[in-house]
């Protein structure tokens, strides 16, 4: 076993493998941008350094200079967690080259999955079916209109590097196309380095199901089960689960023998997921992630084996102990996504202080986070907080047991996901497990999570400044007092007045509107599509704002003429900042809610 791993990475993840580590008496060297020096997860390293002066999310991304933080520290392997660097193959080369192992599989196999297009093929000499599609990168967007004239609209453009929802845009038709395109190559830059896309059939209401496999040095591949992913929003998973509910077995074992074919297909080795599509009885490859999944925890409650623990012994060159017929399936697990978002702005992240944090407990809960009260989330990264994981006898047990969960878990200070899972947890669609990819965006009626859900902190929200016990007729109650903006500590006075300069453009209480169209969160300006003297209608898209590695269409809150623009592409604004104005072109003045998505 190694001596000592550095872990190339941030946040629960990087927790989750420095624990790992800790539990096999491996010595952990960590690292963290500037924007992570306070982060509570480096306690768990033996040492940390810090990875340089770049702006925050490119530190993770400094291949050089990690190599010579592991070379420095005494590293004698590297674990990249996921994404990052988690499936870049020039960095899996270097760590090699540089004479220490690499936790992951082999550089080969991270290329011919990296790409879409060469996973596509793969998947197909290995008699895996595949979602019809181009061959080819574009960005061209005739290519997309001839795709979409052969097999119809609506298609699916998306990243030919790279994963988890990021660079997907679905063009309905021929109006969007343009937008879209462009869309997923700034997306798909943003999160892989690399703009190329391609072009795909878009299945209406598929789900989302995919295999964890788990392939050692000498010849040995598994696959561990299912877990089906398919509640989504812009198609980045909310909720996983192990093992998919009412999966017919005949399809579970196809998949599964399908997964191990393409694993062979590319000598795989150490852990990795095929995704596909499953809709009306028929299955279709979708990628592999060369890397350890953000839901990995359910398939290991399910079958009781630590992935972290098999990915480490496998690096280290030891076989696997047991065969396909040792994996057994257990129980049922349940992961909710606990993300700094607004639900109510259509899951718009929301970075800011943690004023308050108390995680839930008790039989059959796990709670994987890294963060803590106190600490600030950094907008540079993605809005991921933490992993809530519930295990049951059975999947209604699991379910119950996430609800309790969901009702003792505490987050102050940002709005998140949580009411949205409280909310889920309960549909008649998930209860029965008949959720779709499609199903959260636009089968469900979310307003009463967006009726329920308190305004952004700093924005006039009522944090509570102090909690009382009281007993009303020997009933024991627990009342709180309520201030605006409380959790800041200024004064009352002041707090208004900092409210009333930096929401100049905003709705007053009487309801009366003005000009000004606000930023609703902190984020970077990637392109403005309006031009000063344009008349435009509420709804019409005014800018793109990318936030913690999401592109967020801000649209137009009002008719009327835009007159002024405060913003330009890559300028950073805050929650609350003037982007436009747009005047009235005559009569009452109406405003309509300021939408994102």
């Amino acid at each position: 076993m190694f001596d000592a791993v550095l872990v190339a990475n941030r946040g629960e993840i990087a927790l989750r493998v420095l624990r790992g580590c800790r539990e096999l008496d491996i010595r952990t060297i960590g690292v963290f941008s500037e924007a992570d020096r306070d982060a509570p997860w480096l306690r768990a390293a033996d040492e940390a350094h810090l990875l340089g002066p770049e702006a925050p999310a490119e530190s993770y991304l400094n291949i050089e200079r990690v190599l010579d933080v592991a070379t420095s520290a005494g590293a004698s392997a590297i674990h990249p967690g996921y994404g990052f660097l988690a499936e870049n193959a020039d960095f899996a080369r270097a760590v090699t080259d540089a004479g220490l192992t690499w936790i992951g599989p082999p550089p080969e196999s991270i290329v011919q999955m990296g790409d879409k297009l060469s996973a596509r093929r793969a998947a197909e000499a290995a008699g895996c079916p595949v979602v019809p599609g181009t061959l080819e990168p574009t960005q061209d967007p005739d290519v997309v209109r001839q795709f979409a004239a052969e097999h119809g609209f609506p298609v699916a453009i998306k990243a030919a590097y790279g994963g988890g929802g990021r660079g997907l845009k679905v063009v309905r038709d021929d109006d969007g196309l343009v937008e879209a395109l462009e869309g997923a190559q700034r997306e798909a830059v943003t999160a892989f380095g690399r703009g190329e896309v391609y072009v795909e059939r878009y299945l209406t209401r598929p789900r989302h199901i995919e295999i964890q496999v788990l392939a050692d040095t000498h010849g040995t591949y598994l696959w561990l089960g299912e877990r089906d992913c398919s509640s989504q929003r812009r198609h980045q998973k909310l909720i996983e689960e192990a093992p998919a509910p009412g999966f017919d077995p005949d399809i579970r074992r196809a998949m599964g023998d399908a997964a191990v074919r393409v694993s062979e297909q590319v000598g795989y080795e150490g852990a990795g997921t095929c995704e596909f599509l499953y809709e009306d009885g028929d299955f279709y490859f979708l990628e592999m992630n060369t890397r350890l999944q953000v839901e990995h925890p359910v398939t290991e409650l399910v079958t009781g084996l630590d992935l972290v623990h098999w990915q480490l012994r496998i690096a280290a060159g030891e076989p696997l102990p047991f065969g396909q017929e040792n994996v057994v399936l257990r129980g049922h697990a349940i992961e909710a996504r606990i993300n700094a978002e607004n639900v109510a702005m259509n899951f718009a992240p929301a970075a800011g202080l943690i004023t308050g944090w108390q995680p839930p407990s008790g039989a059959g809960v796990r709670v994987d986070a890294g963060v803590e009260e106190g600490w600030e989330i950094p907008r540079s990264y993605d809005s991921l907080i933490a992993k809530l994981i519930t295990y049951g006898s059975d999947r209604d047990d699991a379910r119950r047991k996430m609800i309790r969960a969901l009702d003792e878990f505490v987050v102050e200070g940002v709005p998140t996901t949580i009411d949205f899972h409280r909310f889920a947890m309960r549909q008649p669609d998930f209860i029965d497990g008949n959720v779709s990819t499609v199903t959260v965006e636009r089968e469900w009626d979310l307003s009463p999570i967006a009726a329920a859900e308190p305004a952004t902190a700093g924005a006039g929200a009522q944090t509570a400044s102090r909690t009382l016990t009281v007993e009303v007729g020997g009933k024991r109650l627990e009342v709180a007092l309520f201030e605006p903006d409380a959790a800041d500590g200024a004064p009352a006075t002041a707090r208004r007045e900092r409210r009333s300069a930096r929401g100049a453009g905003k709705q007053r209480s009487g309801g009366t509107a003005t000009e000004t169209l606000i930023a609703p969160m902190q984020g970077t300006i990637v392109k403005t599509v309006v031009d000063v003297g344009q008349s435009v209608a509420a709804g019409d898209l005014i800018l793109v704002l990318e936030a913690m590695k999401m592109e967020n269409h801000i649209s137009a809150h009002r008719d009327g003429v835009v007159t002024q623009l405060h913003v330009e592409a890559g300028q950073v604004v805050d929650s609350g900042e003037a982007l436009a104005t747009i005047e009235d072109q005559g009569g009452d003045r109406t405003v309509e809610p300021l939408e994102t998505s």
